[in-house]
Order: structure tokens, then C-alpha cells, then sequence
């Protein structure tokens, strides 16, 4: 439970509250445009933070260094609050209790229990509960900037797989996962010639300070520039398509413990290590048989009313109202709806992401509530699932997903940088007390 909670916290950046002197809690570090950070709240995540790093056995980085980063991270999190709250992000009581729920549920509790135990860790709850919230937030701001922007054609799954054939690759290979770790040495948009030498510089540094037998985890906790430096640089098990494309032809014929780099990538100079690599060749897919109905947006129909309208049809159905026959006659989606809303049996990857995390978060016969993709609102109702052995469907479909959410990853990463660097931020760490 308490690995759960400490997991969880690094995420949220801040749910504790230490004691702290009076005359501490009201140093600003860091003004981010119309909001400042003070002290406070830094020292809540450092020690979320630290707590985490203990639970690992890592290496805490000097405190200096802590501080800078998780108070970049701490920027970045106060910037795209702003934006969302400035775009009408908001997430409602309802959504947030089912999500507190699913958490408790997720470690077998219920929620009054997931509460006792949460407080019995040292978090406040009603903390805990307002840094979900921005969590939800944050995560349908990026829902909206990037990744409803991201598509994958048939064109770039079938020049990956021959890409991969090209270089030896068969369906074991494609099947494969290899876990990695970056160091990255940014530079910023416009960099001089001399801020890229002396990147270039650091990163040859570093890079030979790893051949010497430094540890890679710790040299990304004190050096890295880039957002996954607090876990150590590690970016987790990745399909080859999920593989930055930045060295994605060097990782496929590294060994494990291999480095690689500096790379001279859009935000600086990366160093990789392979960290280990594992085979997931089995064949089965789960598929989906799932219906829908399909309200579209327009000047004349707006967000509200089409949920609205979807509500209603929900209650419809759920009072004993045949779903098929009102999809027939209400959705916009003009195939489906021939076929009483029926999408058929529905593979991995076939349909557009925040569709298919609303429908493989449901049970068999339950029904969505109202829910927004590009199309427009939803429901969706599953009606049955089944495993299906599809050897080539399975590799097309990993294919898929993998190249969706390297790509999702790579325009998240330059939406951020943009966001930061157009961002005001005073940083006031050196000045605290004077």
C-alpha cells in the first residue's frame, strides 16, 4: 500500500504537509505568470520526492540539485493548470469521486477504508483529493493539445514493419520490449552556437563518465534536463514503435547495458542506455463488441447539448428502451447506425484512443456516460469480448498503438518545452531570506 501511495505522490508532485517556521511558508521560490510557488509546497514535494527515492534504494541527489529539479517540475505543473483553467478545463465532483474510487478499488479497499489508510501514511486526504483533480486536469489538457492531434495511417504501420524487415526484424523482434534510460542535456529554442558546444561538451563528459562506471540512474537524478530525471532517466518497456525515432535504429542492435549517444536531438544532446530487453511474442488480441451512439457538434449543436441529449438517451436505455433502435434513429454516425450502432468485433488500435479507453474501461452490457472524442459525444456500450489468436492482427496492432504513443510522447515533449519557454517564471531560490 505504501509503495502505492508513494508511486502515486511523485506523480502528483505534492500531498504531504510538513511542519514547517512560520517565516519559511511565505518565501516565494518561483513567481509562474499570474501564480507563485512558495516554499511550502516545494519542501511537500521534495519530501514526497525523497520518500520515494528511500523506497527505491536510490541515490539522493545533493540537496541544491533536488531542489531545481522538482521545482521544474513544479513549473510545469503550476503553467498547464493556468492554461487549462484559462481554457475551461474544469473536472466535476462526480468524475472525481469515480476516480477515487477506482484507486481504492485498485488496491482492494474501499473508499472510506482507502482513506483511513491514505491519513494512516501521513496524506490528507482532501490534499490528496484536490492533486487527483489537477491530475484529471492536466491530463485532459494534453488530451486536447496533443493527443486528439495524432493520428497513424496504414501507410506509416506498413513502412514500419518493412522498416523492421529491413533490418532483420521478424514477428518475434516486433513483438519485442526493450526498457530504457535517457540522460538529456538540454539546450534551449535559438541556442547560440556556444550554448550547443558546450552541451555537446557536458554530454561527451558524462558520457565518459559512464564508461567509467558511473552509475547511469544517479548521473540522470543530478544531471538531466530531461522530465523523467527524478525517476532516473528511466522511460520503461517500449515496442520498437514506441522507441523515440531519435535512436530507434541504434537501440535495435544494442546489447543490454549498451550506451548510445549524445544524440543531438530538438531539445539537446541524449545519452541511452539499454537497460534490458524482453520477447512478447504471444498471438492473442482481446477484441471488442461494442455499439455506440454518436452526437456531433456544430454551430447549432454545442458541447452541452450533445451530452445533454446522450444523457437522456442513457436514461432511455437503461429504464428498458431497446439501445440498438435509438442509435438507429438519433446517431450521427451514419454507418453504425444502420447496423443499430454496432462497430463489430473491434480490434486493438482500430479506433481513436480516448474512444478506446472509455470502452476497455467498461464490463460487458455496461454503458458509458457521455464522453468526447474528435467525432464528437459518445456512449458506447460492450457487449461482449473475446481472445482471438491473430498472429499478423497482433503484430499490425502493436505496431499501431506503439506509433501512436511514440509520437504522442515526442509532440508532447515540444508542446511542453514551448509551453515552459513561453512561460513567465522568476526563479527566487537564491534569495530566499534576504
Amino acid at each position: 500500500m505504501k509503495d502505492f501511495l508513494i508511486a502515486l505522490a511523485i506523480a502528483l508532485v505534492s500531498c504531504t504537509q510538513p511542519v514547517l517556521a512560520a517565516n519559511d511558508i511565505n518565501h516565494i521560490v518561483a513567481i509562474v505568470d499570474d501564480n507563485v510557488i512558495v516554499r511550502t509546497e516545494l519542501n511537500e514535494a521534495i519530501r514526497t520526492i525523497t520518500d520515494q527515492l528511500q523506497q527505491q534504494k536510490a541515490n539522493i541527489p545533493a540537496q541544491a540539485i533536488l531542489e531545481r529539479q522538482v521545482l521544474e517540475r513544479l513549473i510545469l505543473q503550476h503553467v498547464q493548470l493556468q492554461l487549462a483553467a484559462q481554457s475551461g478545463i474544469k473536472v466535476d465532483d462526480e468524475t472525481l469521486a469515480s476516480a477515487l474510487s477506482s484507486i481504492a478499488e485498485r488496491n482492494h479497499l474501499s473508499l472510506a477504508n482507502f482513506r483511513v489508510a491514505l491519513e494512516h501514511e501521513g496524506y490528507h486526504f482532501d490534499r490528496f483529493r484536490e492533486d487527483i483533480r489537477d491530475q484529471i486536469i492536466i491530463g485532459r489538457l494534453h488530451q486536447r493539445e496533443v493527443s486528439n492531434h495524432v493520428t497513424v495511417t496504414d501507410q506509416e504501420v506498413n513502412d514500419f514493419l518493412a522498416s523492421m524487415h529491413s533490418q532483420g526484424g521478424d514477428a518475434d523482434q516486433e513483438a519485442g520490449e526493450w526498457k530504457l534510460a535517457q540522460i538529456l542535456v538540454g539546450i534551449p529554442d535559438g541556442a547560440t552556437p556556444e550554448q550547443i558546444q558546450t552541451a555537446r561538451a557536458k554530454a561527451d563528459a558524462l558520457l565518459v563518465r559512464l564508461h567509467a562506471g558511473e552509475d547511469f540512474r544517479t548521473l540522470a537524478l543530478n544531471e538531466s534536463n530531461a522530465r523523467d530525471a527524478l525517476e532516473g532517466g528511466d522511460l520503461g518497456w517500449r515496442r520498437a514503435g514506441q522507441i523515440p525515432s531519435l535512436f530507434a535504429n541504434l537501440v535495435f542492435g544494442m546489447h543490454k547495458g549498451d550506451l548510445a549517444g549524445p544524440l543531438r536531438g530538438p531539445s539537446g544532446f541524449h545519452i541511452v542506455q539499454l537497460v534490458d530487453y524482453r520477447n512478447q511474442s504471444e498471438a492473442t488480441i482481446t477484441q471488442t463488441l461494442a455499439r455506440h451512439i454518436l452526437i456531433k457538434t456544430s454551430e447549432n449543436v454545442t458541447d452541452d447539448e450533445a451530452r445533454t441529449r446522450l444523457t437522456q438517451l442513457r436514461t432511455r436505455i437503461q429504464g428498458g428502451d431497446n439501445f440498438g433502435e435509438l442509435a438507429r434513429s438519433n446517431s450521427e454516425d451514419t454507418v453504425s447506425a444502420a447496423n443499430k450502432g454496432s462497430l463489430g468485433w473491434v480490434n486493438p488500435g482500430d479506433l481513436v484512443p480516448e474512444f478506446e479507453h472509455v470502452m476497455n474501461d467498461l464490463a460487458p452490457t455496461a454503458i458509458s456516460e457521455p464522453f468526447k472524442t474528435s467525432f464528437g459525444w459518445h456512449i458506447v456500450q460492450v457487449l461482449e469480448r473475446r481472445q482471438q489468436n491473430d498472429a499478423q492482427g497482433k503484430v499490425r496492432a502493436n505496431a499501431t498503438e506503439a506509433i501512436r504513443t511514440r509520437k504522442t510522447e515526442e509532440e508532447l515533449d515540444a508542446w511542453l518545452r514551448r509551453l515552459r519557454e513561453e512561460a513567465y517564471v522568476e526563479l527566487r531560490l537564491d534569495n530566499e531570506g534576504s
